[in-house]
């Protein structure tokens, strides 16, 4: 009988004899199968062998703060130098102004570093964007902002100040950080609180672009004849710009805070909002 064939009714015998055979894998025994399995993780499991587990979330406690506190975060310029640098590039001109032109300059307050926040250029293109935005106060025909050189007779100066230079020219009457517009300067002066710029405020949860956004409306606001502050209209409504978000949502709290102006002493409390038209018709 030929050779291969003796082979071949060799191994047809050893496969009925002993049918356990079949079940060995094309790399190995069935025992070292199963050790092969047994050793690997099941999916979506821990690793026995000292692989990594999921991470999760830290369990942090939240902080406790007075509506009107600074929020924590990063350095800002307590003490600049009281002079001041242009900013930005002039040129942004939006809105149609049947009743009154804003022609602004942005200037920085010479010692503060804006390098943790995007630099100098950062803070220009951040009003300039603000006041051109379709939510912003060119929804109203009434208005329109030019942005000019400091050197071209602006009509309003939008300055990033430090806190003391702030305190000093906007007075100190709540007892917290806060911006302002004045004449106290002779001219006709947005100071926007640097801490405030870092920091942003307890109302608005973190969300510091919103912040900035609303700082700018809000004072900008008073410049162009919005002297007085809003309340919140009515529980859970989008705050109005002219509503003192710095400080709080809340009717009571402001009220609290300031007798003298328009916050009855209710407690509707509303939701931020920087933007003086939030909804607009048309965009």
């Amino acid at each position: 009988m030929p050779v291969l064939a003796v082979i071949t009714v060799f191994v047809l015998i050893n496969m009925f004899q002993n049918p356990e055979d079949l079940a060995v894998g094309a790399t190995g025994s069935s025992a070292e199968t199963e050790d092969s399995a047994a050793a690997s993780p099941a999916e979506g499991g821990e690793d026995p062998e000292g692989g990594a587990k999921p991470l999760e979330p830290a369990k942090i406690a939240e902080g406790e703060f007075d509506p009107h506190d600074l929020p924590p975060g990063g350095p800002y310029t307590t003490t600049g130098a009281g002079t001041y640098h242009e900013v930005g590039a002039p040129g942004m001109s939006v809105g149609e102004g049947t009743e009154l032109v804003v022609r602004f300059a942005v200037e920085v307050e010479d010692g503060i570093d804006t390098s943790g926040y995007g630099g100098d250029d950062a803070f220009a293109h951040m009003v300039d964007a603000t006041l051109s935005d379709p939510r912003g106060w060119t929804n109203d025909p009434r208005f329109r902002f030019e942005h000019v050189s400091v050197n071209d007779n602006p009509s309003l100066k939008i300055r990033l100040t430090s806190l003391e230079t702030t305190a000093e020219l906007c007075g100190v009457q709540i007892g917290t950080e806060t911006s302002c517009r004045t004449r106290i300067t002779g001219e006709d002066t947005v100071l926007l609180n640097e801490s405030r710029w870092v920091r942003g405020a307890v109302p608005f949860q973190g969300d510091l672009g919103s912040y900035r956004q609303y700082l700018i409306n809000h004072e900008v606001g008073h410049a162009v004849g919005f002297a007085e502050h809003v309340p919140c209209p009515e529980p859970n409504a989008l705050a109005p710009v002219m509503m003192q978000q710095t400080l709080s949502m809340n009717n009571a709290q402001l009220h609290q805070m300031s007798p003298e102006d328009n916050y009855p002493d209710n407690p509707d409390t509303c939701r931020p909002n920087p933007w003086p038209y939030p909804r607009p018709a048309a965009l």
